[in-house]
């Protein structure tokens, strides 16, 4: 039942990464439909991002609160609904307030999971559940790059997109029937934690998450280690490699594939490597150092290969998943009745990181673009694209610096371990 419960819900974090990064195999059409150049492309996809960041705290504080399964089905609705409007919609303000409503859903998804999988597994067991979570997710947006890229060519971008928001209906009916929120023996358990958010009052609980300066080191840390999955997962990538490396759009889906692949090979390998050292902190140092390295090999070396391109995403998707270990860790450092209020703080600089650094991204390549236009759509060059992913590395090195400033938590929680030393 842990199992299933947790995996269930983790079905809805597969299905918000499909969404998160489907622009990425249908960025042209959307240039051509809409007449958008890069900047107002990262704008219409950083909507995700607003309603995200704008929620997540509220979201966290909810699950805290109320009933997991019920958030979880309300917010699926909300993506599900998000996603068809997308889909149909004719004018850009529609379509930005379809992503919106799909970002809004998506500010429960993993904190849901998180809540689940904490009520249902010992704490020396989060990271490599985490690390399953993380990777049903890249799942999700491995879907979204080969798959979603031949079946928008097939049938357009629209139907492919309609096809796509379908999913949601089944996972809304695999929440309702095999989501539970605890287990059945832990009533005195849940009343406890109940009783202690009670006590500590709803601002109390926002003030002692928000002033907890490890949430917002991790979530930090997180959001620079994720711009790959922002950057060339969700968006650019295809664009990147058919640019500068001169790949078919489905070629480039291959490695865009394989960076997700990367991440699903990787964030179970973390976690169960922090998991079985008793230590959080070296793998996020390692991590960070590993994913300054690939990026530099993808930007500096010359004449590369598809293989070596495929080689290259797969890798930059391994080393960054050290970034599933900030969540434990959180989890580790906070109050476990505060579980999801304090993930959110970190989700929340997460997903601040996606509404800067996409239309950053596009702003930098605009920087010395010289105005050319195919189709009606912008082409950019190589030089473009370099000035862009130079946002990557620099982000890497911050993260870095920050990992030092984490505190360990020898994959114990604190609150118990006050608690014995008392």
């Amino acid at each position: 039942m842990p199992w299933l419960a947790t995996l269930t819900a983790g079905l809805f974090f597969f299905y918000e990464f499909i969404q998160l990064n489907l622009f990425n195999a249908i960025d042209v059409q959307l240039m051509q439909d809409f007449q958008l150049n890069a900047p107002q492309l990262g704008q219409l996809s950083s909507m995700y991002f607003y309603a995200n960041a704008l929620f997540l705290i509220p979201a966290g504080m909810m699950l805290d609160r109320y009933s997991t399964k019920k958030l979880l089905l309300f917010a699926v609705t909300l993506c599900t609904v998000g996603t068809f409007i997308f889909a149909s919609s004719s004018h850009y303000a529609t379509a930005a307030f379809g992503r919106f409503l799909v970002g809004w859903g998506a500010s429960f998804c993993f904190l849901s999971c998180i809540r689940i999988a904490s009520r249902w597994f010992p704490a020396k067991r989060m990271a490599f559940v985490t690390g399953v979570i993380v990777t049903m997710a890249m799942v999700g947006g491995m879907v979204a790059q080969t798959p979603m890229a031949l079946l928008s060519h097939l049938v357009g971008w629209r139907h492919a997109v309609i096809l796509d928001a379908s999913l949601g209906i089944f996972i809304a009916l695999a929440v309702i029937y095999f989501v539970q929120d605890r287990p059945p023996n832990s009533h005195a358990a849940a009343k406890a934690d109940k009783d202690k958010l009670k006590k500590m009052g709803l601002w109390r609980c926002m003030v002692h998450a928000v002033a907890n300066p490890q949430n917002w080191l991790g979530g930090v840390y997180t959001s620079l280690l994720n711009l790959p999955v922002f950057l060339l997962g969700a968006l650019w990538g295809i664009h990147y490699l058919t640019e500068v490396h001169h790949l078919t759009s489905v070629q480039a889906s291959y490695a865009t594939t394989l960076f997700f692949v990367g991440v699903i090979v990787g964030s179970p390998v973390y976690g169960w490597f922090s998991d079985y050292i008793g230590l959080r902190r070296l793998p996020m140092i390692i991590g960070a150092i590993l994913s300054l390295i690939v990026i530099f090999v993808l930007m500096y070396v010359p004449e590369l290969s598809l293989a070596s391109l495929i080689t290259l995403f797969f890798l930059i998707g391994f080393t960054t998943s050290s970034q599933v270990l900030t969540y434990p860790t959180i989890a580790e450092l906070n109050p476990i009745s505060l579980t999801s209020t304090a993930v959110s703080i970190a989700s929340v600089s997460i997903m601040c990181s996606g509404f800067i650094f996409q239309p950053l991204f596009g702003w930098m390549m605009q920087l010395q673009w010289d105005h050319q236009m195919l189709n009606g759509v912008p082409v950019y060059s190589a030089h473009d694209f370099h000035n862009a992913m130079w946002i990557m590395p620099i982000g890497f090195v911050v993260a870095l610096i920050l990992s030092f400033f984490i505190k360990e938590t020898y994959c114990r929680s604190q609150e118990f371990t006050a608690q014995s030393t008392e």
